[in-house]
């Protein structure tokens, strides 16, 4: 029988990709395990959010938690949208109306570069916490390629696949993903905690 990892997200798709790395675990999201408050995200940092929320979930249920924060950062528009990736066009935005304001802004530019990043929080009951980070970079297309992964995968090629993450299988995006990179160097923190 896996151990529970409970994951505060309600989107799925990060669910399974969290899954898919961690597949030593039973990975559930925090409602499977009966918490189902929308937690606010008020940080400044994706380390921040991540941590609010993975607090949140491990208070109300008495477990470990984990929690991603992540976005794209754009370099020439100063990082963002960064902690904005999901609500860019505002708290109603979807996936697309996100990607067609972040290639709206970007008319004209010629630094198209860009990087996913990613803070994964683990937080314990007894309080103990541990954050670790991902990047992965690439650059900005000027139009959409692909339909796999959601958010901002089909404007974003990646440096390591040389095309965009919507074009890419679960199986190689997962290779390199900010989400991979961080949820490794937590694998590996936890290597050197036991």
């Amino acid at each position: 029988m896996k151990e529970k990892l409970v994951v505060a997200t309600g989107n799925a798709h990060k669910l399974r990709e969290i899954a898919e790395i961690f597949t030593e675990y039973e990975v559930i999201s925090q409602k499977q395990a009966g918490f189902d408050e929308d937690v606010e995200e008020t940080g400044t940092t994706f380390e921040e959010n991540a941590l609010i929320k993975a607090r949140a979930a491990s208070k109300a249920l008495g477990v470990v938690a984990l929690a991603d924060d992540s976005g794209i950062c754009v370099n020439a528009l100063g990082g963002a949208p960064g902690v904005y990736s999901a609500r860019y066009c505002g708290w109603h935005a979807d996936d697309k109306s996100n990607r067609d304001l972040l290639l709206k802004n970007l008319q004209g530019e010629t630094d198209r570069t860009a990087y996913f990043e990613s803070a994964i929080a683990l937080v314990y009951p007894d309080g103990k916490e541990l954050v670790a980070h991902g990047r992965t970079y690439g650059k900005i297309l000027t139009e959409e390629r692909g339909d796999g992964g959601f958010g901002y995968d089909c404007i974003f090629e990646s440096d390591d696949l040389k095309k965009s993450f919507g074009l890419a299988s679960a199986e190689e995006k997962n290779a390199v993903s900010h989400r991979f990179r961080g949820l490794m160097a937590l694998k590996a923190m936890l290597g050197e905690k036991k």
